[in-house]
């Protein structure tokens, strides 16, 4: 049964992991013990025969082998191997846990989708749920050495009551050399179809969605048995048995005491027992022996998974929701907070404290200011105020001219695009309205619209030129934009400069 230490480390306390060092089932002492037992008297033997056995030129001799293998010990990456091993296995064993099929989701989908509350409804339920069961006892089987022991042939399969004698007869019938436990998921799948035919299942979703849930349910054991069949490379693991049983072979020899008397680098204390060669040992194999545990968690070992308790609890558990509890519904009551504005939970006295404690809003709701520091600055190379748009300040960057005046195909090109990607503000949109001159008592005639938005509105005339020769924008190699004086009144626009009325402002109007 797995060894369950969580409630003893809920809180992080001063020596919480200490007490845990105590227990034996479980524990790294009783699956190491007997190695640890070999390796020291195998050590102490060779010490022995050192000391009082061999003659001073065999003493001579077996001294130099033990600095010839204390110093070339350390060239086996025991280290790397190992760890890279123990983390494929440990990932190997948490995904192998995360492919137990269980029927959770399954039997709630089967109580919500198939209807009925007498017997043929209550049957059509129960045998869908059995088939499901059976299916995962046939993939355990094959997998747990525990739930083969407890079904060893499929007659303790059918007087356990997962399969009927005449199911049996349809099983075993059935010509296939390879393993059969997805058949049960194939009678589930038919059983389905000829519920969906007499109506119990109302309608073609809900079938749909039984069925998904079913090949969820057939994906998991389907990948228990690739589990178990692909293992991890035997390379890999040969490589790493032979890694740590040579580097702790060249221990016994190259951690002996040597005699002092004879000066020896490194070798002035005479202790006997290799205290730290021993604690290396126990670290070392004993991350050999868990990955050894955890290779294949369908055993019996302290930490493998309880498949037999997972069948009897996915079972019982099963039934009860496909058959005890279908429709069965507690009377509709308000809840206890119907009439609160804020519904709170009350607290224990043990719990209480936490009310004091401020709620999160998160990590930059604590960060604070200097009063000059909330000011807003305005952007860099740009004078006037903060309020004023983007296209004010591209409007009074550009040159003044006949090009750019309002009525010109230039300016109605800009004033078309600023519209268009929304960088006009209102004010810089009220500047461009135009007001005719009218006699004094008479109310302004003002004209706000653009010639390209507003079609019905009459294109302005441009006033004649004065002073200064009208501009223009030819394209020069220096400047985007060139001012170049051109003789001769405004002209068409040039070639290259584009349509003031495109195809654009065309769909506009």
């Amino acid at each position: 049964m797995t060894v369950t230490y969580t409630a003893r480390v809920a809180n992080a306390r001063f020596g919480g992991f200490s007490q845990l060092l105590l227990l034996w089932r479980g524990s790294i002492y009783k699956l190491l013990w007997r190695e640890l037992l070999c390796f020291l008297g195998f050590y102490m033997a060779l010490s022995a025969a050192y000391r009082f056995v061999l003659t001073e030129g065999q003493k001579r001799y077996f001294e130099k082998l033990v600095i010839y293998c204390d110093q070339y010990a350390s060239l086996i990456p025991v280290s790397f191997v190992l760890g890279f091993y123990v983390t494929l296995v440990v990932n190997r064993w948490w995904s192998q846990y995360l492919c137990m099929p269980l029927p959770d989701a399954l039997m709630c989908v089967v109580a919500g989708t198939v209807h009925g509350r007498d017997d043929r409804g209550r049957l059509y339920r129960r045998t869908l749920m059995r088939y499901a069961g059976l299916s995962a006892v046939l993939i355990l089987r094959s997998v747990s050495t525990a739930v083969f022991k407890r079904f060893p042939t499929i007659d303790h399969v059918v007087e356990a009551g997962f399969m009927t004698r005449e199911e049996r007869k349809k099983f075993e019938n059935l010509n296939s050399s390879y393993n059969k436990y997805w058949v049960p998921c194939v009678w589930f799948s038919n059983l389905a179809a000829q519920a969906r035919r007499e109506g119990r299942i109302r309608d073609n979703s809900a079938l749909k969605l039984l069925l998904e849930e079913l090949n969820a349910f057939r994906g998991k054991c389907g990948m228990l048995f690739h589990y178990d069949w692909i293992s991890v490379p035997l390379v890999y693991t040969q490589v790493v048995t032979i890694a740590l049983y040579s580097y702790f072979l060249a221990c016994l020899i190259g951690r002996q005491f040597l005699d002092p008397a004879q000066g020896y680098k490194d070798h002035d204390l005479d202790l006997c027992v290799p205290i730290f060669t021993l604690l290396q040992f126990f670290f070392y194999a004993g991350w050999l022996k868990v990955a050894e545990q955890l290779i294949n968690p369908f055993g019996e070992d302290d930490d493998d998974f309880e498949t037999n308790f997972l069948i009897d609890r996915n079972f019982q558990v099963s039934m009860l929701a496909v058959d005890e509890m279908y429709d069965d519904l507690a009377v509709l009551e308000k809840d206890l907070y119907w009439d609160a504005a804020e519904a709170r939970a009350p607290y224990t006295a043990a719990t209480v404290f936490q009310l004091r404690q401020p709620s999160f809003q998160g990590s930059t709701f604590d960060i604070t200011l200097a009063k000059e520091d909330m000011q807003f600055q305005r952007l860099d190379g740009l004078d006037g105020p903060m309020g004023e748009a983007p296209g004010d300040f591209l409007q009074r960057l550009l040159p003044a001219g006949a090009g750019m005046a309002a009525g010109g195909p230039l300016g109605r090109r800009l004033s078309f695009l600023l519209r268009k990607n929304s960088w006009v503000s209102e004010a810089s949109t009220g500047a461009s309205c135009s007001c005719a001159v009218v006699p004094e008592g008479a109310a302004p005639e003002c004209s706000c619209g653009d010639p390209l938005l507003d079609p019905g509105l009459p294109e302005p005339e441009p006033p004649p030129p004065a002073g200064p020769e009208p501009v223009a924008l030819i394209p020069g190699p220096v400047e985007p934009f060139s001012i170049v004086t051109m003789p001769g009144s405004r002209g068409p626009a040039p070639p290259w400069l584009p349509s003031p009325i495109g195809e654009e402002e065309e769909n506009l109007a």
